[in-house]
């Protein structure tokens, strides 16, 4: 069958239409490739280098890294905030922050203005956050919570980020004698610490606290959320943003869940990506709804779906942050017993007696740890004991 010329010119259009589309989607894929703003502060090392009843100085720096390799990428803005958490009003606690360039190439303004300034494809500058805390009581400070404010201009446009830092300022004392509870198979000890942040690692954490508590054949666990956090895995929600999915499908999930917020739900999106929590809801409403079978798309989705804990979550500041599930709890747990010769494991517990092992070392009997941990000693409110040392009867 033989076209007319109307017929010819309907195909040549029909197929440059296409030929447009396709050039359009190839241009597209190369345009989400491209590395756009990425600067981005590092976690930050602080410093307590006054600490005294009635003044605390803290000292931050801070390195601005360029991840592009060719690409300039302006750091025109900088600023500090802070919020202080304490036992007793904070009536009377003044306090200042400073941010001080350290630029490689130029000297720090005295009158502490920031000046844009270039990072060059793959180099880095820094910066100083200083902070001034006045008042009486100061002991009865727990954390300072600081967001160092920044800004990057580039091929991405003008891009507002937040590197967020929680610094403990109170510490229990680690000799502390604690109350061990019995329980059917073993007796526990939950241990309390200062509050949690990027700044500790699970080692040196034990080494403060547990060790002059434990003794051979003991086991140590630590909570999945506490370790998330101590590997930076969180979020505040003004860093995500919810896509068509998350916007709908969060609808579907109890109220109770993590997934039922837009921001909790894109959270698990970008850690397991949209086709993987679209198929798991997919084929998780099919075996709830025909099957009878629930929970399948939490097996779907994979185990950080049950691991999301959304605002609220958590003790403060956290309750502000979406917290993902841990990273290699496995390898955790083995670097534990190799550093303080102790049996570790990762454990999600809730007050529901439901106990969920993330990561155990070969000498742990999953059955001890399900009786042990069964009645949650470690808690669910703000008790701030994130470790449960067990020791078997």
């Amino acid at each position: 069958m033989s076209l007319t010329p109307v017929g010819w010119v309907a195909v040549g259009a029909l197929a440059f239409i296409l030929l447009l589309l396709l050039l359009w989607w190839l241009f597209e894929l190369q345009y989400r490739g491209r590395a756009g703003n990425r600067l981005e502060l590092s976690r930050g090392d602080w410093q307590l280098e006054v600490h005294t009843p009635e003044h605390y100085t803290l000292n931050g720096e801070f390195t601005a890294v360029n991840q592009t390799r060719k690409l300039d990428i302006f750091l025109t803005e900088v600023t500090a905030e802070l919020t202080l958490l304490a036992d007793r009003s904070l009536a009377g606690v003044t306090h200042r922050i400073a941010i001080a360039s350290q630029h490689p190439d130029a000297p720090s303004r005295a009158d502490k203005y920031w000046e844009a300034y270039i990072v060059k494809g793959g180099r880095t500058t820094g910066l100083e956050v200083q902070i001034d805390i006045e008042g009486s009581h100061l002991d009865t400070l727990r954390a300072a919570w600081v967001r160092v404010n920044y800004v990057t201009y580039g091929p991405g446009g003008r891009v507002p980020k937040v590197r967020h830092c929680v610094i403990p300022l109170q510490f229990p004392e680690p000799e502390t004698i604690e109350r061990w509870r019995p329980t059917a198979n073993a007796d526990v000890l939950p241990i309390r610490t200062h509050l949690l942040s990027t700044l500790d690692t699970p080692v040196d954490v034990m080494r403060r606290y547990v060790t002059p508590h434990a003794q051979p054949g003991d086991i140590v666990t630590i909570g999945e959320s506490p370790l998330a956090i101590m590997q930076g895995r969180m979020r505040h929600p003004t860093e995500i943003k919810p896509g068509w999915l998350a916007k709908r499908l969060c609808y579907y999930f109890l109220p109770t869940s993590s997934l039922a917020t837009a921001c909790g739900l894109q959270s698990l999106v970008d850690e397991v990506g949209a086709w993987r929590v679209a198929l798991a809801f997919i084929f998780g409403s099919i075996a709830k709804v025909i099957f009878r079978i629930p929970g399948m798309f939490y097996v779907l989705a994979g185990g950080q779906a049950r691991l999301v804990d959304d605002v609220t979550g958590t003790l403060p500041p956290y309750d502000q942050f979406v917290v993902l599930g841990p990273a290699r709890a496995q390898a955790v747990v083995n670097e534990i017993l190799a550093e303080t010769g102790l049996e570790a494991a990762i454990v999600d517990v809730n007050d529901l007696k439901a106990v969920s092992i993330l990561a155990a070392t070969p000498g742990v009997s999953n059955e001890l740890l399900n009786q042990a941990l069964l009645l949650n000693p470690a808690g669910n409110a703000a008790e701030q004991t994130p470790i449960v040392l067990i020791r078997p009867n």
